[in-house]
C-alpha cells in the first residue's frame, strides 16, 4: 500500500507541472503501462507512432482499411517483384527539413537492417526513383503495404541519426513534435504547426509510463490523467462509478497466450502440450480474473480476426482426466508429492511473465494451481517483459505468459510470419516448425486471391490448433478511461495509435 501511494504521489507530481496548461484546455495527460526506453524506432517506435510524432508511408483506418500516409499511392509491378510508393510532396519534418523519396528510402533501409516487421518481407533493395520509393523483392509479396503500416517503419529525419547510425532524437513528420524526453517513463510533445495534414487542436501532451494498474486507475479518478490505457477489470468497475470519467471497453485482436519451448525435453511432444492445455480452466480464468467470460479462448485467433478465426475447429476445453492420460502415455508417473517423474526428472517448469499487464501475474498463479492438479510443477518468475525475447534467443525459456496483438498490421499475416515462420519469433513459436505452415504462410503473403488466401489461412490455423506451439488462454478486452469533457477520442481496436490529432476539450 505504501509503495502504491509513493508511486501515485510521484506520478501526480510529474503531471502537476502541466496543471496550469491543462486548465486552459489545450493540454492532455496520458497514462499507459508501456515504457519509452530509446529513440530507436525498433525499440520505441510504438510510442512515437501512437503519440503522432512519427508517421509511416501507409496508414490504416480503425477498421483496418489501408489509406495513404506519407505515400499518396502505391502499386505492385505486373510480375509482383517490386512495389512503388509515391511520396507525398510538401511534407516537413519537425526540424523543417523536407521529406524526399531518398530520405524515406534511407529510413526504410535502416528499418529493414534492424529487428522489425520488414524482416519478414523478401526484400532485395530499397531505393529512391525520383519522387518514388521502390522496393524490389526476390519473390512476390502482396502484403508489403500492410507491413508498411507498422510502427517500426516510421520515417525519421536524417538529423535524428548520428554518424554512427544511432538514433539520437525522434524527429518525425507527425502532428506533434517531441518537446522533452525522460526515458523510460516520460515524454512530452507539442503541436507541430507546420504539419501537412489537419492541425491538432491540443497544444501539448504529456505521456507517462505507469506500470501499476491501480495507480493508473487512481490517476484517472483524481483527474491527474485524462486518458488512461490498459486498465484492469477492477479499475473498470471502480471508474464506472466516477462521474468525471468515461470508461470504454472493446474486444481487440489480442490474446493472452502461453509460449512453450517446443524443443524442451518435457514439451517437445504435442501430446504434452495438449495435456497442459486440457488442464486449463479458461472459463474460470476469464470469469474471475479478466471479468469477461466470453473471452475464454477456444482457439488462438479471436473472433475480431474473422478470416483467421475458424468456427469449424473443435474448441479448446478442460479435461483433467484426459490430460493425465496423455502424460501417462509419455512415461510420466506421480511422485510422492504428486509431481510427475520420468527417468529421474521432475516435471518442473519455469514460467516467465511481467506486471505491465496486471492480469498476467494473476493468470500465472491460476495456471500454477491448475497444472499442479495433473502433476506439473510450475514456478512463476515475474520480471521484465524483455526477459521473454531474451530467453527465446538464448534458449533458456521454458514457458512464457504474455498478451500478443495479432492486429499489429491490418493484415495479420505480418504477425503470423513473425511468430510461425521459419525459426519462429520472440513473441511466437519457439523451436517449433511445420513445413505445411511455412509453405502456407508464403502463399498467403504472395497472393491477393481471396480463395487461395483463405485455404492457406485454414492450414495455418488448424496446424497451430492441433500442435499448440502456443496455448491461448483468454481473448483480450482493451479498457480505456477518458476524461468526461474530452471529445474526439476513438479506441483503435488495432492498438496502433491514439489519434490525438482528433482529440479536443469540450469548453462548455
Amino acid at each position: 500500500m505504501i509503495k502504491a501511494f509513493v508511486i501515485t504521489l510521484a506520478t501526480t507530481m510529474l503531471f502537476a507541472s502541466q496543471a496550469s496548461i491543462a486548465a486552459s484546455k489545450t493540454h492532455l495527460n496520458i497514462s499507459s503501462p508501456w515504457e519509452v526506453n530509446s529513440y530507436e524506432p525498433s525499440v520505441s517506435g510504438s510510442a512515437f507512432y501512437s503519440l503522432g510524432v512519427m508517421e509511416t508511408l501507409v496508414d490504416a483506418t480503425v477498421e483496418g482499411v489501408l489509406i495513404p500516409g506519407l505515400a499518396t499511392k502505391w502499386e505492385m509491378s505486373d510480375d509482383g517483384l517490386s512495389w512503388r510508393f509515391s511520396i507525398r510532396e510538401g511534407v516537413s519534418f519537425h526540424d523543417d527539413s523536407l521529406l524526399t523519396a531518398n530520405v524515406a528510402a534511407n529510413a526504410l533501409q535502416k528499418a529493414f537492417d534492424n529487428p522489425g516487421m520488414l524482416k519478414k518481407a523478401p526484400i532485395l533493395t530499397i531505393h529512391a526513383d525520383q519522387n518514388d520509393v521502390v522496393v524490389t523483392l526476390d519473390k512476390p509479396f502482396s502484403s508489403l503495404p500492410a507491413l508498411m503500416t507498422h510502427n517500426t517503419t516510421v520515417i525519421s529525419a536524417p538529423s535524428s541519426i548520428n554518424k554512427d547510425g544511432a538514433h539520437i532524437a525522434a524527429i518525425g513528420t507527425g502532428p506533434f513534435a517531441v518537446d522533452t524526453f525522460t526515458p523510460p517513463q516520460g515524454l512530452n510533445v507539442k503541436r507541430f504547426d507546420n504539419y501537412w495534414g489537419d492541425k491538432a487542436k491540443l497544444e501539448t501532451v504529456s505521456y507517462l509510463a505507469t506500470s501499476r494498474a491501480e495507480t493508473r486507475a487512481l490517476l484517472a479518478e483524481s483527474g491527474d490523467a485524462d486518458l488512461v490505457f490498459s486498465l484492469d477489470p477492477s479499475g473498470f468497475t471502480r471508474l464506472a462509478k466516477v462521474d468525471s470519467v468515461k470508461t470504454k471497453m472493446t474486444p481487440i485482436p489480442r490474446v493472452v497466450t502461453l509460449k512453450l519451448n517446443a524443443g524442451h525435453a518435457f514439451l517437445n511432444d504435442p501430446r504434452a502440450r495438449r495435456a497442459l492445455s486440457l488442464a486449463m480452466d479458461r472459463i474460470g480464468i476469464a470469469t474471475a480474473i479478466t471479468r469477461f467470460p466470453e473471452g475464454s479462448a477456444t482457439q488462438l485467433f479471436p473472433p475480431a480476426l474473422d478470416q483467421w478465426h475458424n468456427e469449424a475447429l473443435e474448441p479448446l476445453y478442460q479435461d483433467v482426466k484426459a490430460a493425465k492420460n496423455l502424460l501417462a502415455e509419455l512415461g510420466w508417473t506421480p511422485g510422492d508429492d504428486g509431481i510427475l517423474n520420468r527417468n529421474g526428472e521432475r516435471f518442473s517448469l519455469i514460467l516467465r511473465t511481467f506486471t505491465d499487464r496486471p492480469e498476467l501475474p494473476l493468470i500465472a498463479a491460476a495456471l500454477q494451481d491448475q497444472w499442479r492438479t495433473i502433476g506439473v510443477e510450475l514456478n512463476v518468475s515475474i520480471g521484465s517483459y524483455s526477459e521473454i525475447p531474451a530467453g527465446h534467443k538464448d534458449g533458456s525459456l521454458h514457458v512464457a505468459l504474455y498478451a500478443r496483438n495479432y492486429g499489429i498490421t491490418p493484415d495479420p499475416i505480418g504477425a503470423a510470419l513473425q511468430d510461425f515462420g521459419a525459426g519462429g519469433g520472440d513473441w511466437g513459436a519457439m523451436n517449433w516448425e511445420n513445413a505445411n505452415v511455412a509453405q502456407a504462410l508464403e502463399k498467403i503473403a504472395t497472393t491477393s486471391d481471396p480463395v487461395a488466401r483463405n485455404k492457406n489461412i485454414a492450414t495455418v490455423v488448424e496446424s497451430i490448433h492441433n500442435e499448440l506451439p502456443l496455448i491461448p488462454v483468454v481473448w483480450y478486452q482493451h479498457i480505456v478511461s477518458v476524461a468526461k469533457d474530452l471529445q474526439g477520442y476513438t479506441i483503435d481496436p488495432l492498438e496502433r495509435k491514439f489519434r490525438l490529432e482528433d482529440v479536443f476539450w469540450d469548453e462548455k
